[in-house]
């Protein structure tokens, strides 16, 4: 029973990522050809490790599908539109218990990460941590 009643916990968490980006064709055009033109003065090192030229990176992609719990990515936009009054900077990743959202990875932990590997440690010793 207290398995069950902490499942359901556990369920109704979701992994929230914020990308240091805005939403919307445009946007992803310019943040485009950031990347390929000038890769190091990109501001967003979840964009830049998650994602390549032809989408979200097979590794990455695999790793989040195979998490214990929901995810969900915002941009900064989307996230600043839903939650008006967190004032954080991005990239980041919250974790979402009903309608109460809390900051787990800032933005100078995943600005650290330099590969797939190395964001995939961060987040799995994150998500142990909310076990």
């Amino acid at each position: 029973m207290e398995e069950d009643a902490e499942k359901g916990v556990d369920e109704e968490q979701t992994l929230v990522f914020v990308y240091n980006a805005d939403s919307g064709v445009f946007h992803e055009l310019k943040d485009y050809v950031h990347k390929a033109v000038s890769p190091s003065t990109y501001g967003c090192n979840l964009c830049a490790i998650t994602f390549g030229s032809l989408g979200m990176k097979k590794d990455w992609k695999n790793f989040v599908e195979g998490l214990d719990l929901p995810v969900e990515f915002l941009h900064r936009d989307e996230f600043a539109d839903r939650y008006p009054s967190i004032d954080v900077q991005f990239p980041a990743a919250f974790v979402k218990r009903g309608s109460d959202i809390n900051l787990l990875i800032a933005h100078t932990e995943i600005n650290r990460a330099k590969s797939v590997e190395d964001l995939v440690q961060i987040v799995t010793a994150k998500v142990k941590e909310l076990r």
